[in-house]
């Protein structure tokens, strides 16, 4: 894609990075418009990315189907710590007719858009592929693998540490007056939205090992802008986490704080030497 010649002249550590001589076999990517900057008009590429997008949404449709085919394994896994970390006596309300319904139909496309990950990553790689040069192009593996771990590894995460630490607290306001009996259907769409967030958030090392690899982003800039980085982390954590309690916050950051420090790490070990430029 044309863009990334421009990513490449981006700034990375105090100084840019020159772009790589071409290889022979680049050479070639060029002169048959395949490498940066092919001949590929801006129609063509909203044409590319619809189609990309048909392939993606085609394949969270397959992973609801296959999701809903086990609805009452995943709606038992999903919704059993949620009852019992209720306090005693209450229970999640389903107020209309179909709420009960939908909340299935929710659970089978959460489960699909997980299953269907990979598929996405893909997807996301072969629209951006034209921009590469063909040794670049050999990243895919690495690109998709790491970032399905990262969508599994986040919405573990979420569903196992995160979700009862906020559950668990907004459930501490019940009282004298008041029970905490909330709708399914705010539940579900809070934890829809957090596990969505989270595997979201891991991955950043995934996105960082394919920027260093490029040589658009350093280890040396990434290690000078970890003031900023914690900053932005602790404002997505506050965004993300619908408590104000600074406990659940931090869990939420902490983990987010080692993953930019691996990414760090990352880039070091990944990222295009001098030598290589």
């Amino acid at each position: 894609m044309s863009a990334f010649p421009l990513l490449r002249r981006a700034r990375a550590g105090d100084k840019a990075l020159p772009p790589s001589p071409p290889s022979e076999t680049d050479r070639d990517d060029l002169d048959e418009g395949n490498g940066p900057g092919g001949r590929m008009s801006f129609l063509e590429h909203l044409d590319e990315l619809r189609r990309r997008i048909v392939i993606s949404a085609i394949a969270v449709g397959v992973g609801f189907l296959v999701s809903f085919a086990f609805i009452n394994r995943i709606y038992d896994f999903v919704m059993r710590p949620l009852a019992e970390m209720l306090p005693k006596g209450s229970k999640l309300l389903i107020v209309e007719p179909t709420e009960g319904f939908v909340l299935y139909l929710k659970i089978a496309l959460l489960t699909g858009i997980i299953l269907a990950a990979p598929v996405v990553l893909w997807q996301a790689w072969l629209f951006v592929a034209p921009g590469l040069y063909s040794r670049e192009k050999r990243l895919v593996i690495p690109f998709v693998l790491f970032g399905s771990i990262g969508v599994v590894v986040g919405a573990a995460f979420s569903h196992y540490l995160l979700f009862p630490l906020t559950w668990t607290f907004l459930g501490k306001f019940g009282g004298e007056y008041t029970m905490f009996s909330p709708r399914i259907a705010e539940t579900f769409s809070l934890y829809a939205k957090m596990m969505l967030g989270v595997a979201l958030v891991f991955q950043m090392p995934t996105a960082v090992y394919f920027l260093a690899r490029l040589g658009i982003v350093t280890a040396r800039f990434l290690a000078r802008q970890i003031k900023y980085a914690v900053l932005i982390i602790f404002v997505v954590a506050a965004v993300i986490t619908p408590s104000g309690d600074p406990m659940t916050q931090t869990v939420f950051a902490a983990p987010m704080i080692v993953l930019y420090l691996i990414s760090i790490v990352i880039a070091w070990i990944f990222g295009k030497k001098k030598k290589e430029v």
